[in-house]
């Protein structure tokens, strides 16, 4: 389970094992450390984020605000995911 990056107390990562094949770009999102029924956000190929779930039930303004830093970081998200997984496909 690569980490991508920490924001304050949350951890941004992928699992490595996202099926076969591979589900399009995204990360978890929890708090403390990775957990199975993490928030997910999938990264559009424009750079955006669209919220799949909050199942970490992170607060309203946290999430915009974690939002708000991944869509920043795009580019890094999605480099990370193609070295790790080997291939890029994205949900829209």
């Amino acid at each position: 389970m690569p980490q991508v990056f920490k924001i304050g107390g949350y951890w941004v990562y992928f699992w490595s094992n996202e099926n076969d094949p591979a589900e399009p770009v995204h990360v978890h999102v929890a708090e403390g450390k990775p957990v199975k029924n993490a928030t997910k956000i999938w990264v559009t190929r424009a750079g955006k984020c669209l919220l799949a779930n909050n199942n970490s039930h992170i607060p309203e303004r946290t999430l915009q605000n974690i939002v708000r830093i991944i869509e920043a970081r795009s580019s890094e998200v999605i480099c990370k995911w193609e070295s790790h997984f080997g291939e890029i496909k994205y949900y829209c």
